[in-house]
């Protein structure tokens, strides 16, 4: 069984630091931040915030800790419930939940956001980030933030972001080291044109599919493989045995709120829960390093999977050049976004 003592002290380390970034007794001026929360009181917020990961997943210790944060900074004016899980359905089914006012709060993929608002599927253009770094100096940059304050009109807003890790293919039989290796293999994506897209230019087949479905898929040979960050090996160690680092994108997870829900907050609370936000994002970075680490551990000790790292990365690249023909011809809107991301990479 996969152990999570380690996250559980993640758990507490992310929460004294959100709690101390954020103004708890120890982050300098206790009058300070009591003004701070008396500024904000007025109208209390009890906000519901939905994710479909487990509780023992560091995205939902995170988000506890963030939950804890905010409520602690605000005087309790605002409080967030936290549903995970899925319990409140498919990241699509959140988002239209807080378009119609049954939701508050959802964490989800930037991928299900390009459903919604255009602008999100850059970030899920295959290696439209050079590495780790050109993604978090982006990701923390104004075409960000843009990005986040354009969807108002859609009902939502987004917070902060947290990171996901870069994505590669993972499979039962087959080491993927360059393009041709994924010819005639049915390899899961997530239910995104563009994941189909780069799957067709690679010359592998596409096969949507619900992640719940995965393991039965790879085991029973419905798929051939698929592609997640590592941490999928958690659930999927024991069938795929190996993990191929073609790092073909680094999608982003965003916290979103009720464009209604922050427009009815004062710029107290609406600085609280940004500030608060972005503490959680940094703490993150930390935790989720760990969480891979872990992951990896666990899936080459006990299930014996065989990384793969010695991967043709300029043949991946060179592959998926007509995505970025398609999206320049497609989406002019996107395709500007892309650029300013290209534009901020090192070489």
């Amino acid at each position: 069984m996969f152990k999570v003592k380690q996250i559980a002290a993640i758990a507490a380390g992310a929460m004294v630091l959100s709690l101390a970034a954020c103004g708890g007794a120890s982050s300098g001026t206790p009058a300070g931040s009591q003004a701070a929360g008396a500024d904000a009181a007025g109208k209390t917020f009890n906000l519901k915030l939905g994710h479909n990961m487990a509780e023992d997943h560091a995205v939902h210790i995170e988000m506890s800790a963030f939950a804890e944060a905010v409520k602690e900074k605000s005087n309790g004016s605002i409080n967030i419930t936290i549903f995970p899980n899925g319990t409140l359905g498919s990241e699509t089914d959140m988002i239209s939940q807080i378009q119609n006012g049954a939701l508050d709060m959802a964490k989800v993929s930037a991928s299900t956001l390009g459903n919604f608002s255009k602008l999100y599927n850059a970030y899920s253009v295959p290696y439209v980030f050079d590495d780790k770094d050109h993604y978090y100096s982006v990701m923390d940059s104004d075409i960000t933030q843009n990005i986040f304050d354009s969807t108002e009109k859609d009902g939502f807003v987004g917070l902060t972001w947290l990171d996901s890790g870069s994505r590669s293919f993972y499979t039962v039989k087959t080491p993927i080291r360059k393009p041709a290796d994924l010819k005639g293999l049915k390899i899961r994506t997530m239910d995104s044109q563009m994941a189909i897209d780069m799957m067709s230019s690679l010359g592998g087949s596409a096969t949507v599919m619900g992640y719940s479905d995965i393991y039965t898929g790879l085991q029973q040979g419905v798929i051939d493989g698929a592609e997640n960050n590592v941490t999928a090996l958690r659930d999927h160690g024991e069938v795929a045995k190996f993990y191929s680092f073609d790092e073909h994108t680094r999608i982003p997870d965003v916290i979103v709120l009720s464009a209604k829900v922050w427009n009815e907050m004062t710029p107290e609370q609406q600085d609280i829960i940004k500030s608060c936000a972005k503490d959680a994002t940094e703490d993150y970075k930390t935790a989720w390093k760990n969480f891979e680490d872990e992951v990896l551990e666990n899936a080459t000790t006990n299930f014996h999977v065989e990384l793969v790292k010695d991967v043709d990365i300029k043949a991946f690249q060179d592959a998926v050049q007509p995505v970025y023909d398609k999206l320049k011809t497609d989406e002019p809107e996107v395709y500007s976004v892309v650029e300013q991301i290209r534009g901020m990479a090192a070489n």
